[in-house]
């Protein structure tokens, strides 16, 4: 596998640091190859660790290649999901909100217990990251309120004021301070007794194991959107 890799900020190094010989190349703005049409290295897979403002130049780049791509970028608006959709119509395409084998695992926990616990439990979600991200609640925050949702519950972004908690609201929480890599943590709260599921990163590196595990994963998949779930369980 060689892989180009799109993005050198922290986690894009980090990544390169780690794929050794597998590095084809980097692209990246502030580097000699500022797009996806400039390597002149021959590459198998794109890692995009850079941000959302780049996923026209991958979808112009995969549209007409058809390489698999591995989006793991937060902060995708609506319509920014809508593309990636329909990009993976012609092109294997992987996003997931993150790339930490634990927090795969953690987000699969949820989605079982859940919907066991969301009647008579009360579910909060508490995540936090260093004082630079941009983009709150996490993009792992989400996912995992995805998985604790039910028909009858609604997300509830923050709280102030003066009123009762509704059962049928899931709180979520975002924490911003000091160089914190990444904490989330599901709340399950009843009577008398609380389930914590609860992940810490404590290196960045986590996240690019992850994201070479995906590369190497998709690369003689067909045309399809997979997630971290699909890498581990073969879902």
């Amino acid at each position: 596998m060689k892989a180009c890799v799109v993005g050198y900020g922290a986690m894009g190094k980090i990544l390169s640091d780690m794929l050794k010989d597998k590095l084809a190349c980097n692209v990246s703005i502030e580097l000699p190859y500022k797009t996806l049409f400039d390597p002149k290295e021959k590459f198998d897979v794109i890692i995009d660790f850079s941000n959302p403002k780049n996923l026209d130049m991958i979808i112009d780049y995969v549209s007409q290649t058809h390489k698999p791509v591995i989006l793991a970028t937060t902060g995708y608006s609506n319509s920014d999901l809508e593309k990636i959709k329909e990009l993976s119509k012609i092109a294997p395409v992987l996003q997931s909100a993150n790339f930490s084998l634990g927090v795969i695992l953690l987000n699969r926990l949820v989605k079982e217990i859940s919907p066991i616990l969301r009647d008579s439990f009360d579910i909060e979600i508490v995540e936090a990251h260093h004082h630079n991200k941009v983009d709150s609640p996490s993009g792992t925050a989400k996912m995992l309120l995805n998985s604790a949702l039910g028909e009858n519950n609604y997300p509830k972004y923050g709280r102030e004021g003066y009123s009762l908690r509704d059962p049928k609201e899931i709180g979520v929480h975002s924490i911003r301070g000091g160089s914190i890599v990444g904490e989330h943590e599901v709340l399950y709260c009843g009577e008398d007794e609380v389930l914590s599921l609860k992940h810490t990163a404590q290196s960045k590196k986590i996240f690019a194991v992850g994201a070479i595990k995906a590369a190497e994963w998709i690369i003689d998949k067909g045309y399809g959107l997979y997630d971290m779930e699909d890498v581990l369980f073969g879902n």
